[in-house]
């Protein structure tokens, strides 16, 4: 009941609700993605704390790294890190917590968070992310306000690295 009580609220404060009638009502567009940057994450050794009742846990700090792309391009700050947790079904969980700054000298938080599984035949699946980033008023201000996904690939195995393409959702 709070759940549809809190949906309700929202639809009326972003003004998406009406009176029309129910053979007036248009389908949503349907989405589209645009490419923003892509990013090579530097990565140390993991650490793993243990074992903890929802499964296996491993800490990766992030080291470094740099992003680029057609509006936004810089260098992903150390000391973020990438928590995961290794669930008794063999998927693993990422939420990863850590700062870029772009070339001119604006900090922007990033948290993204994925779910990565193995397929049927036990090869690695498509790793999807969703990023939510905060961004300091003014010229980047936009990523507050938007939807992103990312895909995740291993990056150069010599580096320790992944690298990401994150995409707005239009």
């Amino acid at each position: 009941m709070k759940r549809g009580i809190a949906g309700l609220a929202l639809a009326t404060a972003l003004g998406l609700t009406g009176t029309a009638q129910a053979e007036e009502k248009p389908n949503p567009p349907d989405p589209s993605l645009e490419f923003v940057f892509e990013e090579e994450v530097m990565l140390a050794s993991g650490i793993a704390p243990g074992t903890t009742p929802l499964g296996g846990r491993n800490i990766i700090p992030i080291t470094g790294g740099t992003f680029s792309g057609p509006a936004i391009r810089g260098t992903v700050m150390p000391g973020g890190w990438d928590w995961q947790l290794i669930r008794p079904d063999g998927c693993v969980q990422l939420k990863a917590d850590y700062f870029i700054k772009t070339d001119d000298g604006v900090v922007i938080n990033i948290v993204n968070t994925a779910v990565a599984c193995r397929d049927g035949q036990g090869k690695p699946g498509p790793v999807r992310t969703h990023a939510v980033f905060e961004a300091p008023n003014g010229k980047y201000d936009w990523l507050n306000r938007e939807t992103f996904i990312g895909s995740l690939v291993p990056g150069d195995a010599s580096l320790k690295s992944v690298r990401i393409r994150f995409y707005r959702v239009n």
